[in-house]
């Protein structure tokens, strides 16, 4: 049996491929104006991950959740573990959380990619 890390590094291996073909897949049938592929994959990996959450709960299959949801789907989007952590807060009630989570992780994210250009740039120039 493997252990959860090894779960977790086989699906991320696979989730990781499978971004990179359905990406360009994506892009070449679409063209590279706006970032379909990536839109298309963490679309496509939100819905997965709800299926998933549903599916596993419901067969009892909680131990492949590593390799599933944190390794094929983590390795596919991580933007379905962020749907999923953010809709578990608004299915706890826990509103001002869940939105304040939605909020804070795209701006933060948005500014932190930001900085990250900007330091890089200015370590580079």
């Amino acid at each position: 049996m493997m252990t959860p890390l090894l779960q977790v590094a086989l699906g991320g291996a696979i989730g990781a491929s499978a971004r990179y073909l359905t990406g360009n897949a994506v892009t070449r049938a679409l063209g590279h104006g706006f970032p379909a592929g990536t839109m298309v994959v963490n679309v496509l990996g939100s819905i997965l991950m709800g299926v998933l959450v549903v599916v596993l709960a419901r067969k009892g299959g909680q131990a492949a959740a590593p390799f599933l949801m944190t390794g094929v789907l983590g390795g596919f989007t991580t933007f379905s573990a962020f749907s999923l952590d953010a809709v578990t807060l608004f299915e706890r009630g826990q509103i001002g959380t869940a939105s304040g989570y939605v909020v804070g992780s795209v701006v933060l994210s948005l500014l932190g990619f930001l900085g990250g250009l900007f330091v890089a740039r200015m370590v580079l120039a």
